[in-house]
Formats: structure tokens, C-alpha cells, sequence
């Protein structure tokens, strides 16, 4: 069994100023410890959460830069989209209805056929454009009806043939029957008297090939 004395006088140093201090300072020692290794782990956890979130955002943006990407420069794209189409409209598309027929007129005169009839009809106007139908029929041999056609799909005049059928054959000359079109801007297209598709009241077919004035031959 221990000394009493010796318990005595230890338990009287550790509750003596000193011993007090001692007691204390362990005990801070030990929680500023603790506290430590506490704000360690939280800072570590809040470190790699904050790097998730980081490595989050930029795949954010990647994302986003990525969807916004066709729109860069847009305006400038719409802009050249716009001067192409009136540069195609000043180089393909006719001024005027006489200028449809000028054109007719002279296919007709270098590919040596002879257009027999020619019905023009104006499609319900929408858009920038207006379409004019023509429905021709024409009479010559073969290689002058192939002349015609070619010189249609490479006039600068811009024409789009829908239909060709054939109607006849007679003597070496044969009838085709076309159906084409071509475009007006709507006020040149108002202005030309062309009847409307589907206006009855209208409605004024062509039965002979125009010439260049607009009146029937």
C-alpha cells in the first residue's frame, strides 16, 4: 500500500497553483489537439466537395460553349445569306413579265421550234416571290425540241421545269407538251395582269404563244 503521506502531498501539488496550471494547460493541449485534427478532416471533405463542384461548373460551361457554338457569328452568316439572295433575285429572277416572254422568244427563235400555246397562271403570292406556271406546248424535231429544253435549264433566266410530255409525232416533227415556271417579285407580279390560280372570275387562259409585248401572236 502506498505512502498516505506521500498521496497526500502529491494531491497537495496538484491542486496548488502550479499543479492547477499543469492540469489546465494538458487539458487546452489536448482540446486545441482535437480541434485540430477536427478542422483537418472538414477542411479535406470541404476541400475535394468545392473541387466536385469546380470540376461540375466547368463541365458546365464546356457544355453550354458547346450549344453556342453554331450561333457565333450568326449575324454576319444571316447577312451573307441575305446578299446572296438578292444577288441571285438581280441575276435569275425576270424584272418583269415581258421580260418572261422576251426570253421565250428567243429560245424559241435559236432552238428553231415553234411554241404553239402558252397558258400562264400566278400562284397564290407568299414570301418574297411570286410563281408564275406556264403551261407551253411546242412543235419541232427532236434536236431543235432538245436545243429548247437545254437552252431553258441554262438560261440565265431562271426556270424550273416541272412536267414534259409528248403529244404527237407527225412528219418528222414532234409535239411536246411543258410545264415550267418561273418566279416574279410580288409587285412585278401584280402588275402584270397574269391571272390568279384558282380565281375563276379571272381567269384568262393564253391559248396562243405572246410575243414579246404580251399579246398573243
Amino acid at each position: 500500500m502506498k505512502n498516505p503521506s506521500a498521496f497526500n502531498q502529491f494531491f497537495k501539488r496538484l491542486l496548488s497553483p502550479l499543479g492547477l496550471h499543469v492540469v489546465g494547460f494538458s487539458i487546452l493541449a489536448i482540446a486545441t489537439l482535437v480541434l485540430g485534427i477536427r478542422v483537418g478532416l472538414d477542411w479535406r471533405t470541404t476541400s475535394e466537395s468545392n473541387q466536385d463542384a469546380m470540376a461540375t461548373r466547368r463541365a458546365q460551361l464546356k457544355a453550354f460553349e458547346l450549344q453556342t457554338a453554331p450561333l457565333r457569328g450568326l449575324d454576319k452568316r444571316v447577312a451573307d445569306s441575305r446578299k446572296q439572295i438578292d444577288t441571285f433575285y438581280a441575276k435569275r429572277i425576270p424584272p418583269s413579265y415581258s421580260a418572261i416572254l422576251e426570253k421565250l422568244g428567243e429560245l424559241e427563235a435559236t432552238s428553231h421550234v415553234q411554241l404553239t400555246r402558252v397558258q400562264y397562271t400566278q400562284a397564290v403570292g407568299s414570301g418574297d416571290l411570286t410563281e408564275i406556271k406556264m403551261d407551253a406546248g411546242l412543235t419541232g424535231d427532236y434536236p431543235a425540241i432538245l436545243r429548247f429544253i437545254n437552252g431553258m435549264e441554262r438560261s440565265q433566266t431562271f426556270f424550273l421545269i416541272r412536267t414534259m410530255a409528248l403529244t404527237g409525232q407527225q412528219s418528222g416533227a414532234v409535239g411536246l407538251r411543258l410545264s415550267v415556271s418561273t418566279w416574279l417579285r410580288p409587285a412585278d407580279a401584280a402588275a402584270s395582269g397574269i391571272a390568279i390560280e384558282g380565281d375563276q372570275n379571272n381567269a384568262t387562259p393564253n391559248t396562243q404563244a405572246p410575243d414579246a409585248d404580251g399579246k398573243g401572236q
